[in-house]
């Protein structure tokens, strides 16, 4: 007689939003294995319509609490793009800094306090707290940390104020921009070096598992490519291939499917990857050194087909923006800051698009403007949306492995919930509207 297996999660922890996962065996035939998204759309597209330009990043940054950054970021660039507006080389300077800010801080968070008690046997990081109290302590710092500096550059972390179409309303003081920098040196640095210690060894407890697909990121020119960039895919033969952001629609071509509210996507295969590891296979010649130190001792190597090393690649890019932010601090430091006017628009009635690496992946924002400069129409891609289908993809090839391998109900249970938070989805950030047809 085959297994039976009958796991129902509803809904998974330690993540955004809701999910569930759905799998069930009998008698060893697989009869259901689901990766389900019950949440409703919010309907942001909408709320633009009709906004003055001024007003739109404003809306569109609560999309999400925990990328409002790099929504606020992506919706400034869509804007700008569409009214001509051009940025000074301070303001893109601030802002690639507020850009490895909130990686930093989202990575921080989703590493040590969603995924580490997985890998130290745990159910939440509070049972953490009698027994590694140091380590949770050096967490909390760092979470500070990366919320001081996007607090510093945006006016606040969370829904931004400071970050505009045309630059910044307001800047920090250099005694503010001293006061991180020496934070940094001296208190950041030292609790990442006792992190990755503790992280380095539970890296054994991360599943082993391969699937390869396509990884979609942005690539830059001229650095690894979080804030600024053309569209680029790496298959797995390892070719890539390149993107203009307009044609950002015929790349993420989405669709419904019956176990999601939310769209799934595809390009050149049935799915794709964004994130962190798409982050890495296509853009790891330009991490920092220090970075590729880090991914060389943690085992990672492009080009890597394990999802569950997107949170390995998590650590990578945590070292690449620490460093990346410790330059940039340094640089506003030595050639000061200058409370410059805003950029003015160059041109109305036309359409614009932006695109930024948010912590989960590639954001697409993208807006149409009348002669006066009122949003006409708007529509937003959001990288958990992209992963849906890249997951479910993960969960046919991975639970029949398991049950060749004989794992127990609870084994599978714990190897799937790790894989969709290993994706670290945002499952709330859902903003289309599902159009409905009623049959009479």
């Amino acid at each position: 007689m085959g297994k039976n297996i009958d796991i129902n999660v509803n809904h998974i922890t330690r993540v955004e939003g809701h999910g569930n996962i759905v799998v069930n065996v009998s008698d060893g035939t697989i009869e259901k294995c689901e990766w389900q998204v019950p949440e409703a759309p919010r309907f942001f597209e909408s709320m633009i319509r009709g906004r003055h330009y001024s007003e739109v990043a404003r809306i569109t940054s609560r999309i999400c609490g925990i990328c409002s950054i790099g929504h606020t970021l992506a919706s400034c660039k869509a804007t700008e793009d569409a009214l001509g507006i051009e940025l000074t080389e301070q303001s893109w300077k601030l802002r690639r800094i507020l850009k490895h800010a909130e990686t930093f801080d989202s990575h921080v968070v989703h590493l040590l306090f969603l995924v580490a008690p997985d890998l130290l046997g745990v159910k939440s990081v509070f049972p953490l707290l009698p027994t590694h109290p140091e380590t949770v302590k050096q967490a909390l710092r760092l979470k500070n940390f990366g919320h001081v500096v996007g607090s510093l550059l945006a006016g606040r972390t969370t829904h931004p104020t400071r970050p505009v179409p045309g630059g910044f309303s307001s800047y920090p003081t250099l005694d503010e921009v001293k006061a991180a920098r020496e934070r940094l040196e001296n208190e950041v640095v030292k609790d990442w070096d006792a992190i990755v210690q503790t992280l380095a060894s539970v890296a054994g407890q991360i599943p082993t598992f391969d699937r390869p697909t396509e990884y979609m990121a942005l690539h830059d020119s001229v650095e690894y490519g979080l804030y600024d960039g053309c569209i680029q895919t790496v298959m797995p033969d390892g070719s890539k291939q390149q993107w203009p952001l307009d044609d950002y629609l015929s790349v993420t071509n989405e669709f419904v499917v019956p176990t999601s509210t939310a769209k799934h996507t595809r390009n050149k295969l049935p799915s794709y990857m964004a994130g962190a590891l798409a982050r890495f296979n296509n853009n790891y010649d330009q991490l920092r050194p220090e970075a590729k130190a880090i991914a060389q001792t943690l085992g990672l190597q492009p080009q890597c087909h394990n999802p569950y090393m997107n949170n390995v690649a998590q650590v990578v890019e945590i070292v690449h923006s620490l460093h990346t932010v410790k330059e940039g601090l340094d640089d506003l430091i030595a050639n000061g800051i200058e409370d410059q006017p805003l950029a003015k628009p160059t041109r109305f009635d036309s359409e614009g698009f932006g695109a930024v690496e948010v912590p989960r992946g590639i954001l697409f924002h993208n807006y149409q403007y009348d002669k006066e400069g009122f949003c006409t129409g708007g529509n937003c891609i959001i990288p958990t949306n992209q992963n849906h289908g890249n997951i479910q993809f993960d969960f046919d090839k991975l639970v029949p492995e398991m049950l060749n391998k004989d794992m127990t109900q609870d084994e599978m249970r714990l190897h799937l919930e790790m894989l969709v938070r290993a994706y670290d989805p945002c499952i709330s950030c859902s903003t289309h509207y599902l159009d409905v047809e009623f049959k009479e």
